[in-house]
Formats: C-alpha cells, structure tokens, sequence
C-alpha cells in the first residue's frame, strides 16, 4: 500500500513523509473534532445523526466550533507554540465552514484523526492545511488538566 501522504495527496498537498507519523488504525468510531477534545468513542459533527452539544447551535460554522471549544474551556487567541501547562487546538476551514481539528502535543506536535481514516501526528499545523482541510483560522487554548 502506498504511504498516507502518497495517498492523500491531493486532499492534504503539504504532508509529506518527513513531517508526519501514523498513529493509529483506521475507524470509524470518532472524528477529527472527538479527537481534538480527546474523546474516542463518538463522531462530534453537527450534522442530523452525529453527537453534539444540545447548548451549542447545531450548524457548520466557525463560531459553533468556537463555542463548542470555549464549551470544554478553550479560548481564542492563542500562538501555536509549545506552552508548558496549555492544551491547544488548532480549528480549520475554508470560509466560514470549519473542515478539521487538530489538537497539539506536549512535545509541540500535533495530532490529527483524518475523517474515518487512522490518526497522525504531524510537525506543525501547516502539515495538513490547504487542499481538503483549507487555513488554520484559529488556535485556542487551555489550562491543561
């Protein structure tokens, strides 16, 4: 089988093989957006059918996503540099139509589940913008727990 970024190349034009890791099987169990809040067993969509928040309003922009983060206790602002007892989240989009999250490490990685395929950790947020995911249009952070 070719490797992930031969295989995704034109949904993420920027990942190439010395910028990311696979980290996990293939599933269907959780998402992108499940996994940038650390949960893994629910798809968080707000979409009819996918888990979601009854307080946040269940429609595809940036400022549900926003508050679905701010709902966990994230807040806008933030750079994406490593900061010692921060979680952060990095939201993207194309538009107004939020498309992905990532969510960083503490070694200063990132760490991504694509759609229903396996988890990655990648270098920088810019690993996988532009193509499918569009621009990193916020970063927000945490106290971590």
């Amino acid at each position: 089988m070719e490797p992930l970024h031969i295989r995704f190349r034109q949904a993420l034009p920027r990942l190439i093989a010395d910028n990311y890791r696979e980290t996990s099987p293939v599933s269907w169990d959780y998402n992108c957006i499940a996994w940038a809040a650390e949960i893994t067993d629910t798809w968080w969509w707000p979409a009819p059918g996918r888990y979601w928040p009854t307080n946040i309003p269940r429609e595809e922009t940036l400022a549900a996503f926003l508050a679905l983060f701010g709902s966990l206790g994230y807040t806008p602002g933030a750079t994406r540099d490593i900061q010692p007892n921060l979680r952060k989240v990095a939201i993207y989009a194309t538009g107004d139509s939020p498309t992905h999250a990532a969510r960083q490490l503490a070694d200063g990685w990132w760490t991504s589940k694509l759609g229903p395929h396996v988890d990655i950790e990648h270098q920088t947020p810019d690993a996988i913008r532009g193509g499918l995911y569009g621009e990193v249009v916020a970063v927000l952070s945490r106290i971590e727990r």
